[in-house]
């Protein structure tokens, strides 16, 4: 072998005489040098071309090989052994690989829906089963939020309860003049009708308000509790719980984001290359039905019918006088100007409606629809508006992608501003308006005899909102969804058969999610167990959308068709927790707390509960806790940020120059590679038509005349070589 192999590396010099084949003859007349196989060849001891000094092995995704020749190297790898490691090492680090693969693939059983979703996506594409990973992030993150407020909060609270440790008043707290502020006595009548508990159920008032669930239940922990040498802060733990929550649900949404950002990166956002990438790469192969198959075909022809829409409405848009162009933008100023009356109409309907709710003091099922007003008026509007804005939208002549961007950032905008629009209705109210020196807020700092424990109230809001949304869902797929499929698949009429089926869009379902979420965010402070309730919601919400899925709906033929989309429903994910933060902050920092109920009744503000408990430990960590709130650490922490920033923008201004220069160097090397197809196209040609041509007739003496003139030194020159 040793010799087989020194022999094969030497190299032989070729023979003087040029072949008999001239340059012109075609390429398949030409012979292969026998030193050149059309099998892949693999150099076991040779190291990658990229590779300086490098000993680690070349990566096997990225040889070109087939399976069978890329396990026998993968063997070969593996029978190599270090000379510097001893036997010991390289059992254990065998041992520790296999035991993380055998870990890896163990785990994989207990990832949340696995097959369920993998289904989804077998039957609907890739697509719709991003709305599920989305939900399935959303189940995670809102369960690991309940095990953190229950940890600290619920639990500690259950416990001192149960073993009677109540803490006292503060001597250093002055009452006086607000002794009417104390009194708060939400707990109903031990006898009570059922139809009472459902209606306190579904509204959160009575034996509900005076439970775990809202704020006001934590009344008797306002101070920390000690006994046998433990102590504990419930205050403290409360709202340091709900600061840690928000911060642990930004870092979850950071780092999926992060993740999501690196694939639209590397895709180029679907900007680049859409032709190509949708007829060689845009294929799912996992779809299984023949109905899915077709729904794709039409949704990849409805793309290209896009992008040839895009190609003519910018030769359009090019070919426009100036005074087309100025009544086209015109028009859309004016429809722009429609759009927000619209949404300006709806947020005073949401302001109108929480005022008429707060003031109106009914029992029974007509206080129960009044206590759901502002939740109706908003979940109408969230259907309604949006589509009128798309109608709208089909006059404003913009490409098919700008028109959907357009409707979805509406959508987004009206819900999230609507939200707002109702808790700044119930500040205006709690508040008096911003001015506490009015006589309803005289001597509470609040509006006291409408709210007597308004954290409470707030907590009551979100929690409407949350139920209401989930009874919608319910509603809308048993009376909508199931009578609508029976009729499509039942009635063979032509309106029936027009209407069809109804198409599962990803993009309203995720923002109805976002929307979801950011109602829990926004009232987990006043609702400590709002995250266990959205949980158990989400939860519902993937069997109801699966079996609506299957049962109701088809795949839409005309998709969100962007690479980043999953980054935006994140960036909206996360506008939404920017919403729920000022929030906390302002309830944290501007409003005076209740009196009467809640763990920071005797504060004047519930951030004060943070110095206080910062007092209490020696003075070498207060000093540090004082100096990392103070400025002397703030500002050069805001100046590193922002040169850190400045950094991190230059580093991706470089890489997308760098990405830039790589693509035009992919389309030079593309126009290289057409040229020479076309070089071999037309050579190919003109041998094809030489060998066409008629044979001359003296072809034998052309062949011997250019056979005397090699020189073929296997002969003499003066000897005949014909007897040969």
């Amino acid at each position: 072998m040793m010799e087989l192999r020194e022999f094969n590396n030497q190299v032989h010099p070729t023979p003087d005489y040029p072949s008999p084949y001239g340059s012109q003859h075609s390429l398949r007349l030409r012979t292969v040098p026998p030193q050149e196989t059309s099998a892949v060849q693999f150099d076991w001891a040779s190291p990658p071309e990229d590779a300086e000094d490098s000993n680690e092995p070349p990566n096997l995704r990225e040889l070109p090989l087939h399976m069978g020749l890329k396990r026998a190297v993968w063997q070969v790898q593996q029978m190599k052994i270090p000379v510097v490691s001893s036997s010991w090492n390289i059992k254990q680090s065998q041992t520790f690989r296999r035991f993380c693969e055998v870990a890896k693939h163990v785990l994989s059983y207990f990832v949340l829906w696995k097959r369920g979703i993998q289904k989804i996506g077998g039957h609907f594409g890739g697509g719709v089963q991003s709305y599920f990973l989305f939900l399935r992030f959303l189940v995670i993150l809102n369960f690991l939020s309940s095990l953190l407020i229950a940890g600290f909060v619920l639990i500690p609270s259950i416990v001192f309860r149960s073993m009677n440790f109540n803490s006292t008043i503060p001597t250093t707290v002055n009452l006086t003049g607000v002794e009417i502020c104390l009194q708060y006595d939400p707990k109903p009548d031990t006898l009570m009708v059922f139809i009472t508990y459902f209606l306190d159920l579904i509204s959160g008032t009575g034996f509900m308000e005076y439970s775990y669930l809202f704020y006001g239940y934590y009344t008797n922990f306002n101070s920390m509790v000690e006994s046998n040498g433990f102590s504990y802060n419930i205050p403290l733990a409360y709202l340091l719980t709900a600061a840690f929550y928000f911060l642990f649900c930004f870092i979850c949404m950071i780092i999926r984001m992060g993740g999501t950002a690196r694939v639209a990166v590397v895709t180029g956002g679907g900007a680049t290359g859409g032709y190509s990438a949708l007829v060689f790469t845009g294929w799912d192969h996992g779809l299984q039905e023949d109905r899915t198959t077709k729904l794709k075909q039409s949704n990849f022809r409805y793309r290209l019918q896009v992008d040839l829409e895009e190609e003519r409405l910018k030769k359009k848009s090019a070919s426009l006088t100036l005074s087309q162009t100025v009544s086209l933008y015109a028009l859309r100023v004016f429809l722009n100007m429609v759009v927000l009356i619209l949404i300006g109409a709806t947020f005073y309907g949401i302001a109108k409606a929480t005022q008429f709710s707060q003031l109106m003091k009914t029992t029974g099922f007509k206080g129960l629809v009044l206590q759901y007003l502002p939740s109706m008026v908003i979940t109408a509007s969230n259907f309604v508006v949006p589509l009128l804005c798309d109608k709208i939208a089909l006059l404003e002549k913009y490409s098919a992608s700008t028109t959907v961007i357009l409707a979805l950032l509406r959508a987004v905008f009206l819900r999230l501003v609507s939200l707002g629009v109702l808790l700044y209705t119930l500040w205006e109210q709690i508040t008096c308006e911003g001015d506490i020196s009015k006589q309803n807020c005289i001597p509470c700092n609040y509006y006291y005899d409408e709210y007597k424990c308004w954290e409470t109230r707030v907590g009551q809001e979100m929690y409407k909102l949350t139920l209401f949304d989930f009874l919608i869902t319910i509603a809308t797929l048993i009376l909508v969804e199931f009578p609508r499929r029976i009729v499509v698949d039942h009635c063979s009429c032509k309106l029936t058969q027009w209407v069809g089926r109804q198409e599962f869009l990803v993009a309203p379902n995720v923002l109805a999610l976002v929307y979801s979420q950011t109602v829990v965010w926004t009232g987990a402070l006043f609702c400590p167990l709002l995250p266990f309730i959205n949980t158990i919601k989400f939860i519902l919400f993937y069997f109801c959308k699966k079996i609506t899925l299957f049962q109701n709906c088809q795949p839409a033929t005309r998709n969100f068709r962007s690479t980043t989309s999953n980054f935006f429903f994140l960036l909206v994910l996360l506008f939404g927790w920017m919403l729920a933060t000022m929030v906390l902050l302002y309830s944290v920092t501007k409003i005076h707390p209740s009196y009467g109920c809640g763990p920071f009744r005797f504060s004047p503000t519930m951030w004060e509960v943070v110095p206080q408990a910062a007092e209490m430990l020696n003075s070498t960590s207060a000093e540090f806790l004082f100096y990392m709130g103070s400025q002397k650490f703030s500002i050069p922490l805001f100046i590193f940020s922002c040169v850190l920033l400045c950094y991190v923008s230059a580093l991706t201004s470089v890489h997308g120059k760098s990405v830039a220069l790589l693509k035009s160097q992919c389309k030079l090397e593309q126009r290289d590679k057409q040229f020479l197809v076309r070089q071999i196209e037309e050579l190919n040609a003109t041998v094809q038509k030489e060998q066409r041509e008629p044979q001359q007739p003296q072809r034998e003496t052309d062949t011997a005349t250019r056979w005397n003139q090699h020189d073929n030194y296997a002969f003499d020159r003066d000897e005949d070589p014909r007897p040969y």
